[in-house]
C-alpha cells in the first residue's frame, strides 16, 4: 500500500504538450495512511492518467501533518477532492472509488485518441 504523504504537501506534476490548453490542478486532502486515504490517491492518479492526458497537477495535503491548511478551502470531511483550476471550484468528498460519480463531480471529459 502506498503512504498519505508526511511532508507539508506533495506534487505530483505532469507536463502537458504545448498544443494543450486547459491544465487541471487539483488538491486531494487526506489525513494520514488510512485505508480511504490511500483509495483515494491511487483513485485520483489513475482517473488523471485515463482522461488528463498529463494535463493535471496533484497536491496531496496531510491533514494530520498540517491540519490548519483544512481551513483554506473549508475542508470539513477527509479524504475531499478540491478542483482549483479549472474554474468553478469543485470538491468531492470520499475515497473516489465510484469512477463515474468523479468524473461527472468533476466535469471531465474523456480524451479522444
Amino acid at each position: 500500500m502506498a503512504k498519505a504523504s508526511k511532508a507539508k504537501t506533495s506534487k505530483v506534476n505532469k507536463a502537458a504538450p504545448k498544443a494543450e490548453k486547459e491544465r487541471w490542478q487539483l488538491k486531494l486532502y487526506v489525513a494520514g495512511n488510512t485505508p480511504k486515504s490511500v483509495a483515494a490517491i491511487a483513485n485520483l492518479k489513475r482517473y488523471c492518467e485515463q482522461h488528463l492526458d498529463g494535463r493535471y497537477e496533484i497536491e496531496i495535503i496531510d491533514l494530520l501533518v498540517n491540519p490548519q491548511l483544512a481551513a483554506g478551502d473549508q475542508i470539513l470531511a477527509i479524504p475531499t477532492l478540491v478542483r482549483k483550476v479549472p474554474v468553478p471550484i469543485r470538491k468531492i468528498i470520499g475515497d473516489l472509488s465510484n469512477e463515474e460519480k468523479v468524473l461527472v463531480g468533476l466535469d471531465i471529459k474523456p480524451v479522444k485518441k
